[in-house]
């Protein structure tokens, strides 16, 4: 099982980015997929997860309205699209997967992860 993260980069505030998380060995179809995210010193948090049976999503209060995940069911891809960033969005950002229904907040639920990719923002 490999979750493979991509499209991260550097951006201006305000500006945007659209972060992919592509799945081999497993289908999101049975999958929570969450997006968490990591900047220096600090605990790794919850930003956003998308129920693959109904198209469920919740976000964190720091995203909502600006965020929008998404997927392509034929690609078995999540997408993340920041829209608006601001410098404390810089970050890695990181997939997740586990499977169930519940669309869980903490990372110590996800059993499966990709390797991250780095957002950073400039002022």
């Amino acid at each position: 099982v490999q979750l493979q993260a991509s499209g991260g980069g550097l951006v201006q505030a305000g500006g945007s980015l659209r972060l992919s998380c592509a799945a081999s060995g497993l289908t999101f179809s049975s999958y929570v997929v969450g997006w968490f995210r990591q900047a220096p010193g600090k605990e790794r948090e919850f930003v956003a997860v998308h129920r693959w049976s109904d198209s469920a999503a919740t976000y964190a209060d720091s995203v909502k309205g600006r965020f929008t995940i998404s997927r392509d069911s034929a690609k078995n891809t999540v997408y993340l699209q920041l829209n608006s960033l601001m410098p404390e969005d810089a970050a890695i950002y990181y997939c997740a997967a586990t499977a169930g229904q519940l669309r869980l907040n903490s990372p110590r639920f996800y059993s499966h992860w990709g390797q991250g990719t780095l957002v950073t923002v400039s002022s």
